[in-house]
């Protein structure tokens, strides 16, 4: 069984035979790799050894200390937080073998290809279609043919591969007939435009799919059970969004506290007591993502990541309203807005007008917060579900 004290030789074994100091970054990454220590819960062989996910910490903090690089997480977001737990448990051996390290070390970026314009809040009515191409036993399985339009695509301008649900029957109800792929969105037929966004930058892309060949070697679970998959991916991804581990009052709340130190001039009663209840709430938001994270050593996440995401929405937004507020003029400048296409989001990095504006998609990305309150309601309260008039319709006969 692995413990701390094996984890610390183990990292001092690594940083023995691959000194950060005189190691390329990639070089080290990828020995942290094969030596288990990029994700101790995982598999061994798939950068893990089977350790509790608890102890992970262990290993970051050794390497932190020692100087070690990061694989950027902030760049690889999705590769990590969603692809990687759906295809550690739907995918093959062979799948994980290839997919697994290069996401890992951040050599291929990963996206998400999911929303769709008239299937966002209900994902489950996707009208991308992906239809068999040849083949169809298991001597021959064939290529699949996938043709469509996905919307709010982050990273797609970056990435090499993308996680793809896509309608393979459309004469089944909406939830049964969807098929979960692995896209290389360097193949022919994948178009990706930039989505200008209210800040002035294209983080989000929409995605052309036409005449996109993906091999059945790149599905991922059985034909017709994509939805199922696709709940391991969602969860996981609320979970990333919502549930990332801070110090106190890190994260849009210290900044929020720091503009109040630095500027006693503007400080009001009335501000004072909204920073208060923010502060707290914050606080509440941060110790129930750490007893989520200590739940997550013991299996998959559940519903209850739904909740940590409507906590994160709803305090960055209302945290970067009472910034402007507090700030007055100064909180309404903005630096730049020139149209980029950046890596990643960075909430604390810029002034108090970009948070403004970027928050306002928090309640969006990730599912939107109207669809986490029925999740929350109908899987952690146990309410009743709202009734489905179409539950048991087939796709291709729903009004659209």
């Amino acid at each position: 069984m692995t413990d701390a004290e094996d984890l610390r030789r183990r990292t001092a074994e690594l940083l023995a035979a691959h000194p950060p100091a005189g190691t390329g970054r990639l070089d080290f990454l990828r020995a942290r790799f094969d030596a288990g220590l990029a994700w101790v819960h995982y598999p061994e062989g798939l950068g893990g050894l089977d350790a509790p996910r608890s102890l992970q910490a262990v290993v970051d903090a050794e390497l932190a200390a020692a100087g070690a690089p990061d694989n950027d997480p902030g760049r690889i977001g999705i590769g990590l937080g969603m692809a990687a737990p759906t295809i550690l448990r739907f995918g093959t051996d062979e799948q994980k073998r290839r997919l697994l390290r290069p996401l890992w070390t951040g050599e291929e970026v990963w996206c998400q290809l999911f929303s769709e314009p008239g299937a966002g809040s209900d994902l489950a009515a996707l009208a991308t279609r992906a239809v068999r191409d040849g083949g169809g036993d298991a001597g021959s399985p064939g290529d699949w043919i996938v043709d469509g339009q996905k919307v709010w695509t982050s990273s797609a301008h970056l990435a090499r591969w993308a996680i793809l649900i896509a309608r393979t029957d459309p004469g089944l109800p909406k939830h049964r007939g969807i098929s979960y792929f692995i896209c290389d969105m360097t193949d022919p037929g994948v178009e990706v435009r930039p989505l200008r966004q209210i800040t002035g930058e294209a983080e989000f892309n929409e995605v052309f799919l036409t005449g996109v060949r993906i091999p059945d070697a790149h599905r991922l679970g059985e034909v017709g059970e994509g939805w199922k998959v696709a709940q391991t991916t969602l969860m996981n991804e609320r979970v990333a969004i919502g549930g990332s581990r801070i110090p106190r009052e890190g994260g849009m709340i210290g900044v929020a506290a720091a503009d109040w130190r630095a500027r006693p001039a503007l400080r009001t009663h009335d501000l004072h007591q909204r920073l208060l209840t923010l502060w707290v709430e914050a606080e509440v938001a941060r110790l129930t993502g750490e007893r989520l994270r200590q739940q997550l050593t013991k299996g998959q996440p559940g519903p209850e990541g739904s909740g940590m995401k409507l906590a994160f929405a709803r305090l960055a937004q209302e945290i970067s309203g009472w910034e402007v507020e507090f700030l007055a003029e100064d909180g309404l400048t903005y630096d730049d807005w020139t149209m980029r296409r950046p890596d990643g989001v960075d909430f604390t990095g810029r002034e108090a007008g970009y948070r403004y504006l970027r928050a306002k998609g928090n309640s969006i990305e990730g599912g939107t917060s109207e669809v986490l309150l029925n999740i929350v309601a109908e899987r952690v309260l146990g309410l009743p579900p709202e009734p489905r008039t179409d539950k048991d319709v087939a796709w291709k006969d729903l009004p659209r």
